[in-house]
């Protein structure tokens, strides 16, 4: 982290009384409420706060980037780089002088932020052509020197690969390498880590602090992570509900938080260095008073004689799935007769055995086998080799109308809550369908009265029933998939990165309800991702997996108080503390 300290204290933005609103038939809502604040030369100021705070709103308006309308700029002053100059108040013409070239901003999804039909060099030379004289051949040079610059292996080859042919993380580089080609004074980072694995996560952060020592910029780092911005800002200010609650040096508000939002925050996040039997929730935080927050805490910690415990009655249950020596290769070289010659090994050879009422962690970066295992196990797609038994049953050896009666006894909730349902389509709706398919419940009333009653233990509402996804949030649109996973009661639920997607404070929530619906109807979870932290929290047992084999396993707490194998020591190493 650079030092606040050496960071020159002349301000290249100043911020007064910023407010934007968003205008419908039905009524206005403000998101951004009188927001004040500066960035000195040299300083990283990290924006923190849950979906929906203002944050990236705040950060758009700078560039004025907020779509008018609906949107509208009610009040406030922008001045860049000690300029008399209003931002706000500039023509489109005006304005885009400023975009790119003095401040630039990377956004969170490099696979929607990137033309899938453009070579991604191109993408990025396209800026340098905008903003500078240069000829084609200077272009080049400076764009392969800057995926350099970025840490991209073999800049010539990605600058002529499309954005599809390449991993999160060198997408990540590449919005980079774009956001600083021109050298902006301001690099605004709008949630640039919160998909990425916890490695590729610790390299960003660590790229973004070199790169503001090299180039002298100024950077504003949004994220919904207090342990990211720990690692990278001089200075905090946490959002709620479009207002600024809390404004300091970062070591300051990360020692003694006043604001009951940021203690909550701080809290939710599930710690490595001690266990909880649930999750702090930040409303809690905000419902109680203050002289009870501590009490609150210490409340929720499980004592590790207790998970033990647990370990040794979990030895006692009847094993529900096992896998047997799974294999999943896919040809990657063929021959003149379009005969395989080369394999890439995406699992190999991977044994385990799930107890009723356990939860297995399967923990590794992108890319090491972990999705395709579960897909495996679930018969979504066809092994190389191996078997799967549950209760009793060989899933591979199955026909498929055997298949398709057994799949209600396993369910699946994916990563993605926007694109898992159907936006056509009522929750109530959403959620009935299996019930239909499966022929369960005498009447569409019997079946309503299951989805109402699923809804209602997921901690949504009854007349949630009738509305659309598109008219909830990330978190409750997550509480919508899980409800729908329990409808055919199932015994056993893979949850594919399901939490990965959301707010820290929305995630703790998610996660307690996954415990709490463990306990009620004695599920078996596979819990797949790629946050040790998270796992250390839900799982009995950890399964460590690299390049498609197991490469550490045991119960949760001995694998992460003391890793046998330098991958896992990697994998801890690189979570924000």
């Amino acid at each position: 982290m650079s030092n606040s300290n050496t960071a020159e204290n002349t301000p290249v933005l100043q911020v007064e009384n910023l407010k934007v609103s968003f205008s419908s038939e039905e009524n206005t809502v403000v998101a951004v409420n009188g927001i004040s604040y500066q960035l000195n030369k040299g300083e990283t100021l990290g924006i923190v706060g849950e979906s929906g705070s203002g944050k990236s709103v705040s950060c758009m308006s700078l560039l004025k980037l907020v779509p008018t309308p609906p949107g509208k700029y009610d009040a406030g002053i922008v001045r860049f780089n000690g300029g008399e100059a209003n931002l706000l108040e500039m023509s489109e013409s005006e304005i885009r002088q400023y975009r790119g070239a003095e401040i630039a901003m990377i956004f969170q999804e490099p696979m929607t932020s990137l033309n899938p039909s453009h070579r991604c060099g191109k993408q990025v030379a396209e800026m340098l052509r905008l903003h500078t004289d240069w000829d084609k051949k200077q272009i080049d040079d400076y764009v392969l020197e800057l995926f350099e610059k970025v840490q991209l292996p073999d800049p010539k080859r990605i600058y002529t690969s499309y954005p599809h042919q390449l991993s999160g993380g060198q997408l990540q580089r590449v919005m980079i390498a774009m956001a600083i080609s021109c050298k902006p004074k301001i690099l605004i980072a709008d949630e640039p880590t919160t998909a990425l694995d916890v490695t590729v996560q610790k390299t960003i952060i660590e790229l973004l602090k070199d790169l503001n020592e090299i180039n002298g910029n100024s950077t504003i780092f949004i994220t919904h992570d207090l342990g990211v911005i720990n690692q990278i800002a001089d200075s905090v200010m946490v959002m709620y509900q479009g207002e600024v609650k809390e404004y300091g040096p970062t070591k300051e508000i990360f020692n003694n938080p006043k604001h009951p939002y940021t203690k909550g925050l701080l809290a939710c996040r599930p710690p490595l260095n001690k266990r909880f039997r649930r999750l702090p929730i930040v409303g809690d935080f905000l419902s109680m008073p203050v002289s009870e927050h501590q009490a609150y805490v210490n409340a929720l910690i499980e004592p590790v004689a207790n998970f033990k415990q647990r370990l040794t009655d979990l030895e006692q249950k009847e094993v529900i799935l096992e896998a047997k020596n799974i294999k999943k290769y896919y040809p990657s070289k063929t021959n003149f007769f379009g005969k395989p010659t080369a394999f890439v090994k995406a699992v190999d050879d991977v044994s385990f055995s799930l107890r009723k009422g356990e939860i297995i962690g399967l923990v590794g970066e992108s890319g090491c086998g972990k999705s395709t295992l579960g897909r495996v196990l679930l018969c979504l797609d066809k092994a190389t080799s191996g078997s799967v038994v549950f209760e009793g049953k060989d899933l591979f050896s199955m026909d498929k109308s055997s298949l398709r009666k057994l799949r209600k006894d396993f369910q699946i909730i994916f990563q993605d809550p926007y694109s898992s349902l159907n936006p056509r389509m009522t929750v109530g709706e959403a959620i009935m369908e299996p019930l239909k398919v499966h022929n369960l419940y005498k009447d569409k009333q019997e079946r309503k009265e299951k989805v109402i009653d699923l809804l209602e233990k997921v901690g949504m509402k009854a007349d949630h029933y009738n509305r659309y996804p598109h008219q909830f949030s990330g978190g409750q649109r997550q509480r919508i998939c899980v409800a729908r996973s329990l409808s055919l009661n199932p015994k056993f639920i893979l949850c594919d990165e399901s939490v990965s997607a959301l707010d820290v404070s929305v995630q703790a929530q998610v996660l307690n309800l996954l415990q709490d619906l463990k306990d009620e109807f004695d599920l078996s979870y596979i819990f797949i991702s790629h946050d040790l932290s998270v796992i250390k929290f839900i799982a009995d047992h950890v399964l460590v997996m690299q390049k498609g084999k197991i490469v550490e396993r045991g119960d949760v707490e001995s694998v992460i108080n003391n890793p046998q194998n330098p991958y896992t020591k990697m994998l801890i190493d690189s979570i924000p503390q």
